[in-house]
């Protein structure tokens, strides 16, 4: 039997081997000879024949681009088992099906087929459609670059890489050889924001993947500004100028200053796209300014009005360097302040707790405010008046001594006690509040009985281990 490749394929220009075995039987046949054919279009043409007798022959027109790999069959005694043969310098034409075919004694002929397939890899080209492409006013579209693969077999797959606004349009052209041309054109609106932006063609071929990249130079009118006049110029103020400002492709090729109050003040120097201001600025340099720049694609223009003041709106001196140290320091000095009234505030908070009655304020500290005694729950006919003032505990026993006129006891008799005060009956009854409050410093607790039957019911309180007294009839929550 005759072994050889189901396929074989190779690029137009390179070599490729077409492989043919003969596999012997036992006990084995002569071969009498070895041709190979190139099968096109339902014929046969001969390749190359290989005879033990005759030796080895290639036919045009294959003559110089095919020979047997084999150096045992160019011998004058061959070896026909292995027949490959090599093509070298593949072109287009010889794609086909080619025939490996033994004639035996006494078997007769044996055969197998070979396919070749031959690729072509296409030369990518990429291009602006122009060298310069000047950007439009209108939304009009145009072709902005072309992508070709050319005489590629199998035809290549065109894409754009791009993050531009923009459409692709491709088509396909079959040349005589059986290669393909593609050519794909991006189309956009051109305008100055793509200028200097980039534009790339990627083309897959045969899972093969080549690109190519071109930057886009968009040409545009001149874009106008005017710096300079910063909204403070003022009387005799100095060293002020305008500078005409230019983004332009290509370039500016000419400035032109406009005074449109009249003509450009004499003490006005002009100096291409600057307008050196010499002198102190006074009254006669207010009006309106213009400029016109010019380059191959147009003229644009910009205008700025200057007004002058008699003083200054703002401290122009003073540089911004200078004023980011002002705020530092003013930031500094705030921060200090605050620091000191937060210590001051504690300060105070802590020395007026050091002062505030730390006791408990529990209802054992209250003092009856009416003769008779109530029940929780009931309310008083009317306020009662304060009973309990704050004193310090070191001056309580003083306090209440010169209050009674003696060092007393709650549970000594009542009537001991009103004979120890003598003078006015009334004032024996009743003790005034406000001079009692009077003869007490601002926190001091002091007592002030002002009712005689109220004096006499302290009988039924009972002095507390603190100083206090709560009564044995009241009711606690």
């Amino acid at each position: 039997m005759v072994q050889v490749d189901e396929s074989r394929s190779g690029y137009a220009g390179s070599q490729v081997d077409l492989g043919c075995q003969f596999i012997n039987s036992d006990p084995p046949v002569k071969i009498s000879q070895v041709t190979w054919q190139k099968f096109v279009n339902g014929s046969k043409q001969n390749v190359a024949i290989a005879n033990p007798a005759l030796g080895v022959s290639v036919l045009p027109p294959f003559k110089e681009r095919v020979r047997f790999k084999n150096p045992m069959v160019r011998r004058p005694t061959p070896s026909l088992e292995d027949t490959t043969i090599t093509f070298f310098a593949l072109r287009l034409s010889d794609e086909a099906a080619y025939i490996c075919e033994y004639t035996t004694f006494p078997a007769g002929n044996r055969e197998n087929t070979v396919n070749l397939t031959v690729y072509a890899r296409p030369m990518i080209q990429m291009s602006l459609s122009t060298p310069a492409i000047v950007a439009v006013q209108t939304n009009q579209k145009m072709t902005v670059a072309t992508c070709v693969s050319a005489n590629g077999k199998p035809p290549g797959v065109i894409s754009w890489d791009t993050g531009l606004d923009g459409e692709e349009n491709s088509q396909e052209i079959r040349n005589p050889d059986g290669t393909f041309t593609v050519r794909s054109d991006y189309i956009m609106v051109p305008t100055k924001q793509m200028h200097q932006r980039k534009l790339t063609c990627v083309t897959t071929y045969h899972n093969e993947k080549y690109s190519d990249s071109v930057t886009l130079n968009i040409q545009y009118e001149p874009d106008v500004t005017i710096e300079g006049y910063d909204g403070n110029w003022y009387l005799n103020r100095d060293s002020v100028q305008l500078v005409c400002q230019a983004d332009a492709n290509p370039p500016v090729s000419l400035y032109q200053w406009r005074f449109l109050n009249g003509s450009i003040p004499d003490n006005v120097e002009v100096r291409d796209n600057l307008l050196l201001f010499k002198g102190a600025v006074t009254y006669d340099l207010a009006g309106t300014y213009l400029c016109d720049a010019t380059n191959s694609i147009g003229t644009r223009s910009a205008a700025v009005e200057v007004n002058v003041t008699e003083f200054p709106s703002f401290p122009h001196e003073i540089s911004q360097g200078h004023q980011g140290l002002g705020a530092a320091i003013g930031m500094v000095a705030l921060g200090s302040s605050l620091l000191v009234v937060a210590v001051t505030l504690l300060g105070v908070l802590f020395h007026r707790r050091q002062r505030t009655f730390k006791g408990d304020y529990s209802t054992k500290k209250h003092v009856l405010g009416s003769s008779s005694y109530r029940k929780g729950g009931s309310l008083p006919p009317y306020p009662a008046l304060p009973q309990v003032l704050i004193c310090p505990e070191e001056d309580d026993d003083v306090k209440k001594a010169q209050m009674y006129g003696r060092p007393i006891s709650l549970t000594e008799d009542i009537h001991e006690l009103q004979d120890s005060r003598g003078g006015s009956e009334q004032m024996n009854r009743s003790f005034s509040v406000e001079s009692e409050v009077e003869g007490c410093g601002y926190g001091e607790q002091c007592f002030a009985f002002y009712d005689e039957n109220e004096l006499e019911m302290s009988v039924d309180m009972v002095p507390q281990m603190d100083g206090s007294v709560i009564s044995k009839e009241e009711w606690y929550v």
